[in-house]
């Protein structure tokens, strides 16, 4: 199977005091690979260079085993790929007109059961007509995610979706997230802190440390039988950095 993103030789530096370092990093279609590691390891910069928001100071990036950069990637591919941060970016209005945002600037004026099947899957319908600036933090993030899904993405990259959310919009959020997967095919990029939720989650995890990625497993493979001795520490919290 190839794979649908791939980097390549990737050197990334800020200053004198971090470099990202990936020789080599394939992500598979349909899969949800989660990158788990320490603060300032470097995994939103990976997840901006892999979805193209960042070009890497040397290296390549591949979508579908052809390399681009940001300034080339035609905007037909740009559509394919869709990002929710850590903190959602909403308008000031309505639920219903954030979620229905990515289609209006697409040209679709015909999203209406499109937008509805988005407030559904995020269990926010009631809410639809609701200012965002009424919403709780959770009930924002959900917003975010279904202005997203609405878009059909093809990639879905998620920086720590559920960071500093209570336990029922986490557990709401992972099942959107795996019903994405399941249902639509969706490959699914996750950077998280929580070990736990990528263990939930994900079809393979990698381990990202000052820069470099120290191992990539499947999931039972990674928690259960790590390869690095660093993995084995990191999981069990003996790690110090």
């Amino acid at each position: 199977m190839n794979p649908i993103l791939r980097l390549e030789a990737i050197r990334h530096s800020y200053g004198e005091h971090f470099t990202l370092r990936i020789p080599e990093l394939s992500i598979l279609p349909g899969e949800i690979f989660a990158v788990v590691g320490p603060s300032g390891a470097g995994k939103s910069t990976l997840l901006r260079i892999l979805n193209f928001l960042e070009k890497p100071q040397q290296g390549r990036v591949y979508f579908h085993e052809r390399a681009y950069t940001a300034s080339n990637l035609p905007i037909a591919l740009r559509r394919r790929m869709v990002a929710v941060f850590q903190q959602p970016l909403l308008l000031n209005a309505s639920v219903w007109r954030n979620v229905s945002y990515g289609l209006r600037v697409r040209g679709s004026r015909n999203g209406h059961e499109a937008i509805q099947q988005a407030l559904d899957d995020v269990r926010l319908s009631h809410l639809a007509r609701q200012p965002v600036d009424r919403l709780s933090g959770g009930e924002a993030q959900r917003v975010s995610l279904a202005r997203a899904l609405v878009l059909n993405p093809e990639v879905l990259f998620l920086d720590e979706p559920t960071a500093n959310l209570d336990p029922s919009n986490v557990r709401i959020i992972e099942e959107i997230i795996r019903k994405a997967n399941q249902a639509r095919g969706t490959t699914v990029v996750l950077i998280t802190h929580n070990i736990w939720q990528a263990r939930r989650l994900a079809h393979r995890v990698a381990l990202l440390f000052d820069g470099e990625i120290i191992e990539t497993a499947d999931v039972d493979a990674f928690f259960h039988r790590p390869q690095d001795p660093r993995t084995a520490a990191f999981l069990s919290g003996d790690l110090i950095y």
